[in-house]
This record gives structure tokens, C-alpha cells and sequence, in this order.
């Protein structure tokens, strides 16, 4: 059931328009954000995500100094131009060795979002911090 959706993810970390990565302590955390009508109806329909051209995805995963995934904690939130804050609640999808964190989000076009992610393991922890502009279709 995931196997489709981690191809989908796995397809948007490969490409350099909508992947980024960034260093905390040992980890390397490769990061997105993006509309969830990336994703096809069924995979969004087989992880209950809503796909919407007002609902973005966030998809996170940590990797240790040898590239092998990393177990962490996520919390945090997601905070638009106009000062309106959104928690983010993250779904853990594993998929044989692969890793990944998924929080939804709703957005308006144009939507300037500061996100700010406490990342938290058993050995260190930190902070990512990236700004995202979503545009509707």
C-alpha cells in the first residue's frame, strides 16, 4: 500500500526542483514540500491523505553519517504571511529500509509558509527551518 506512495516520494527527492537537504549535527535531512495533487487517488486514498489543490505535503527524512535512515520525532508548524499558525501532525511511512515523514498542510495560492520542524533523536536533535510558497492549479 505504501510502496506506491514511496515511489511518488522517492521520485520528488530525486529531483532538484522540489528536494532540498541540509545538515543537523550527523544527519542529513532531505526535505519538500509540495500540492498533494502530486500524488495520484489512490495513493493518496490508501494513506488518507486529501488531495486537494488547497492541501500541500511536507515530506521529511533523516539520514545518519552513513545514509541509512534515522528514527526521530517531528513536531511543529507551519505559520503564513497574514501570522496564522498551523500545527503539523507527522505520519511515519516505512517501507523496508526507506524512512519518511508526512505532514499535510492547507493552503491559499500564494501562500508564503515559514516552517519551523523540531527534529528530535535518540542521540541529538535540532532545528530545520525553511520558507515554502504554494500556488493552486
Amino acid at each position: 500500500m505504501f510502496k506506491a506512495m514511496i515511489a511518488a516520494l522517492a521520485l520528488l527527492f530525486t529531483s532538484q526542483a522540489f528536494a532540498e537537504e541540509t545538515r543537523i549535527g550527523d544527519w542529513t535531512v532531505h526535505y519538500s514540500a509540495f500540492p498533494s495533487t502530486f500524488l495520484s487517488p489512490e495513493v493518496a486514498q490508501s494513506n488518507n491523505i486529501e488531495r486537494s489543490r488547497y492541501n500541500g505535503l511536507l515530506n521529511i527524512a533523516v539520514l545518519d553519517a552513513d545514509g541509512k535512515p534515522v528514527q526521530v520525532v517531528l513536531s511543529g508548524e507551519g505559520k503564513n504571511l497574514l501570522g496564522n499558525v498551523r500545527r503539523l501532525e507527522f505520519q511515519t511511512i516505512r517501507e523496508g529500509e526507506a524512512l519518511y515523514y508526512i505532514a499535510q498542510y492547507p493552503y491559499r495560492n500564494e501562500d508564503n509558509v515559514l516552517f519551523t520542524i523540531d527534529i528530535r533523536g535518540p542521540k541529538q536533535g535540532g532545528e530545520l527551518s525553511f520558507r515554502h510558497t504554494f500556488y493552486t492549479e
